[in-house]
């Protein structure tokens, strides 16, 4: 029973990462439909992603600074421009751009094309040699056909838009209010391919960081708090009517609310932790899920149109991702193969020496009188 149990164990601990993603992926999910309900109600997307990051800063204070207080490293002053410039990629420059770019487009198009983040990961990542590429092995060339896939795939979403499909029955949820413009579909597509490459970059630099300040909780929390001062800045900018600040007790503050500790506090730490355990280009791994989970329920229960341009574009996305997938999951295995055939040899001259040694002794004994 206990040998069973510690099976179980064992099992859970290898997938635990993996488990930790497909949970974060459905927590972005949701987002999608809560954002695109709030932003039709009315609500300023700059003051969306002011007021999430201070709900998570708040929320993921206490926790940081209790459970991380004895390993957080001293904030000397180039961590903290580090982890500006962290804010500015992953939560200011970033989330505007997307957010801007959600007007033109759909909730469906934007899951699809996040797909893209894993192979522009990977390709920084190969450019910074994290990764390495071997094109003389069939893993090798599985990762560079499936980024090129994947990059082709992104672009027959952002130039071909296709016929919509028609709708198979009335959709099950109503978002009221305005809806979004769709029609300036390029230009949404744009904005949303620069944001999907700074959110690559942002995965790249958040391995650096969490080597020399491996805090993932602190972390998180000084991303939100930096990012909703910058963002703050950004929207005084754009933004010049004091009543934009304002939300009521309604989709506004739900969705805020939900953004805030979900997915700007809970998720990002579950990153930044399977970032720390597996690196960048595996968490980037599992937002074809996402992609599923947004098309059935934007078409389905929310009536979103579905374009093939999408379809088609998403389709190949996907594939090429999965190339990508198998040519990492081979090389991870070839690399414990190593590992374990590095410790067999070690372990080999360790016998040998100490055979050796054993005769050696065994034969100083036998020659004395």
């Amino acid at each position: 029973m206990a040998q069973k149990a510690g099976s179980y164990l064992e099992i859970y601990r290898r997938y635990k990462p993996h488990l930790l993603m497909v949970l974060a992926q459905v927590g972005y999910t949701f987002l999608y439909i809560f954002t695109e309900a709030c932003f039709n109600h009315g609500m300023n997307p700059q003051v969306h992603i002011t007021y999430r990051h201070i709900v998570a800063g708040i929320v993921m204070f206490p926790f940081a600074y209790f459970h991380e207080r004895k390993t957080r490293p001293k904030l000397t002053f180039s961590f903290f421009l580090e982890i500006f410039v962290l804010s500015i990629l992953g939560v200011s420059l970033t989330l505007n751009m997307y957010f801007a770019s959600l007007r033109y487009t759909s909730p469906t198009f934007h899951a699809a094309v996040v797909n893209t983040i894993a192979s522009l990961t990977f390709i920084i990542a190969v450019l910074l040699r994290l990764e390495e590429v071997n094109l003389r092995s069939p893993r090798g060339i599985a990762k560079v056909l499936g980024t090129v896939v994947s990059l082709v795939g992104v672009t027959t979403m952002t130039l071909y838009k296709g016929p919509a499909i028609k709708n198979l029955w009335h959709p099950l949820v109503h978002i009221q209010g305005k809806s979004a413009n769709h029609e300036n579909w390029l230009k949404g597509s744009i904005l949303f391919v620069a944001s999907c490459i700074t959110w690559s970059i942002w995965y790249i630099m958040q391995a650096f960081t969490l080597k020399r300040y491996p805090a993932p909780l602190s972390l998180t929390t000084w991303m939100s708090f930096i990012g909703a001062a910058q963002s703050a800045v950004f929207t005084v900018i754009l933004e010049h009517k004091p009543a934009a600040w304002t939300i009521g007790f309604n989709i506004d503050f739900w969705a805020t609310v939900y953004a805030g500790v979900v997915c700007s506090g809970l998720i990002i730490f579950i990153q930044l932790w399977c970032t720390e355990e597996k690196g960048p280009v595996f968490v980037t791994m599992f937002n074809p899920l996402s992609t599923i989970l947004v098309a059935v329920l934007a078409y389905f229960v929310l009536g979103e149109k579905l374009y093939t341009g999408s379809i088609l574009g998403g389709v190949i996305v996907i594939v090429g991702l999965y190339l990508l997938l198998w040519g990492k999951d081979r090389d991870q295995e070839a690399r414990i193969g190593r590992g374990e055939q590095s410790y067999l040899v070690y372990d080999h001259k360790n016998d040998s020496k100490a055979h050796k040694t054993l005769s050696a002794e065994r034969e100083g004994s036998q020659s004395e009188p």
